[in-house]
């Protein structure tokens, strides 16, 4: 059984990352100055969280290699609601999920708002739990320097190989970050790429992260077919939405042209209901291989609640 480890990619932020090094070492020197040292472990938390991402958690091997034949292909997208900082039954959330993953027997799971903590590391829980491969990478917060931080991640009964990862948009805030996460997935029908997004609440940075997700997912799979799953933060009625389920296959639209597609719900405190939304996405890059969608549905974990999200679910099949 394969363990984890950590593996460095280039998440393409070349100008924030040289700022950011460049004000690090500009900081460290004022803080050699004597009266200033006393500051060094606050510097070090402000440094950490405006760290950029580029440092992933790779498990390449599930527990066990899948020897099924190809057939279908069931994948599941799911934003586990980190809760920060109350975390409100994180921990009975995260079963939840784990009994969903297993009850609809989901040989990819595309997972937003990964949480980590000194005491609970969401994707190596998961791991351990599901016997499934992964990679994770960090998006905000950091563990080490202030005990939490969330971030994306991809799950599989298959073997995970080439980790992806890139930062979306180009606004330079150094203390959140929206990424896309993805992966080489070698399947019983072949190499698939799978993304997992989780994209930004303001609609112009939301536009622009969607437009650079369109662009690189594009580049880097070229012929070849991708799954790109998450909380896109968007309505399917805006007009970047719309645009992309041009270019791109909505699995559940596909199938459910006319149906009730929310998959989150805005409550106040006392539970007034103030909006309905579908924020989450399955969707299907074509490539030269074709799919058939059999079944697309929103789905909730049979134990309980596992987020403030639905999860979206999309089971194909290769077209020979």
């Amino acid at each position: 059984m394969s363990t984890s480890h950590e593996v460095h990619v280039d998440a393409q932020v070349p100008a924030r990352a040289l700022l950011f090094s460049r004000l690090r070492r500009l900081v460290g020197w004022l803080l050699r100055l004597p009266g200033l040292r006393t500051l060094r472990p606050l510097a070090f938390r402000v440094f950490a969280v405006a760290e950029p991402a580029g440092r992933l958690s790779l498990k390449s091997l599930p527990a066990a290699l899948d020897v099924r034949q190809c057939e279908t292909l069931t994948v599941l997208s799911a934003n586990l609601w980190h809760d920060w900082p109350r975390r409100r039954e994180w921990p009975e959330r995260l079963e939840s999920f784990a009994r969903l993953v297993e009850a609809e027997s989901a040989d990819i799971v595309l997972l937003q708002e990964v949480a980590r903590t000194p005491g609970l590391r969401a994707d190596e829980w998961l791991a351990r739990r599901l016997g499934m491969a992964y990679t994770y990478s960090r998006a905000n917060g950091h563990e080490e320097a202030i005990g939490f931080e969330e971030g994306l991640a991809v799950f599989s009964r298959f073997p995970v190989v080439t980790p992806l990862l890139r930062h979306l948009g180009a606004r330079a805030n150094p203390f959140v970050r929206r990424l896309a996460l993805g992966a080489e997935v070698e399947t019983a029908c072949g190499s698939l790429l799978v993304f997992s997004v989780h994209l930004g609440l303001l609609r112009r940075q939301n536009t622009e992260q969607l437009a650079h997700l369109r662009a690189w997912v594009g580049e880097v799979a070229g012929a070849r077919g991708a799954l790109i799953g998450g909380d896109f933060n968007a309505h399917e009625r805006s007009s970047h939405i719309v645009q992309t389920q041009r270019l791109w296959l909505d699995t559940f639209r596909h199938l459910h042209p006319h149906a009730d597609g929310t998959t989150h719900e805005l409550r106040w405190p006392g539970r007034l209901l103030l909006g309905r939304r579908r924020l989450d996405y399955i969707f299907l890059h074509p490539g030269e291989r074709r799919w058939s969608v059999l079944e697309a549905r929103h789905v909730d974990a049979p134990g309980g609640p596992h987020s403030d999200h639905r999860a979206v679910l999309a089971r194909l099949a290769p077209e020979f």
